[in-house]
């Protein structure tokens, strides 16, 4: 398919201190993009799930963000919710949905490299993610061990995920769960048939801290590798 509009999606739970740097790569993705492609409607929705900071204040701040409230206290939902006010009822099959996380900061290439990517055929594309500044050398070394980053990768994350409305809608759109709503997704869109690709060219940088919004989800991985420091 050839995207006629790229839908992000990023799902916020109190992330004040965070989204600004997310918004800002994001946006500075979005520019790139629309160099090379003007045509091609780029649209920003960030879900604010039942936050409680100045979350909101943050995304008011930037223009062209279309915001979305809920109260799931679910990143599945929350990513599903950003893309059925990105999409509507309208026919998903023009639609590219990019999703990243508001501790996360996106590439300059993120959209366009998605957008070449699914000109080629794909339906989903699996970018990486490496944890940021501050995490402990030991941590970052017992990280590297188990995920080793380039092209064929093995990782799955919602925070660098790239699918086409299609695809997702036949797979049924994210699954309400707290955690692991990316790889019940990517299985679904792999067992429905869709064609896939998993590349480091489009490396994101996700937050190292170790007590996250979500159970279970990245930060708690990071707290249970071995090596930590005491």
């Amino acid at each position: 398919m050839i995207p006629e509009r790229m839908a992000v999606i990023i799902p916020v739970r109190d992330e004040e201190a965070l989204l600004p740097d997310c918004l800002r790569a994001v946006f500075r993705a979005a520019d790139a993009f629309r160099n090379l492609h003007p045509a091609v409607q780029v649209d920003v929705t960030v879900v604010l799930d039942d936050c409680r900071d100045a979350s909101a204040q943050v995304a008011a701040e930037w223009a062209g963000v279309k915001v979305v409230q809920t109260e799931h206290r679910s990143v599945g939902r929350a990513r599903q919710a950003g893309v059925t006010a990105s999409i509507g009822s309208g026919d998903p099959a023009g639609f590219w949905v990019a999703n990243t996380d508001a501790d996360t900061t996106v590439p300059a290439n993120w959209l366009t490299e998605q957008y070449r990517l699914a000109s080629c055929g794909y339906s989903l594309v699996l970018g990486t993610v490496e944890p940021g500044p501050g995490l402990d050398p030991w941590l970052r070394k017992a990280w590297a061990e188990r995920n080793t980053l380039g092209e064929h990768h093995r990782q799955v994350h919602g925070a660098n995920l790239g699918v086409a409305g299609e695809a997702l809608l036949a797979a049924g759109g994210f699954p309400p769960l707290r955690v692991h709503e990316d790889t019940r997704l990517v299985h679904r869109v792999k067992t429905a048939g869709y064609s896939w690709i998993a590349v480091d060219t489009i490396r994101a940088v996700t937050s190292a801290r170790s007590d996250g919004r979500t159970l279970g989800g990245f930060a708690t991985y990071l707290a249970q590798l071995p090596g930590r420091i005491a």
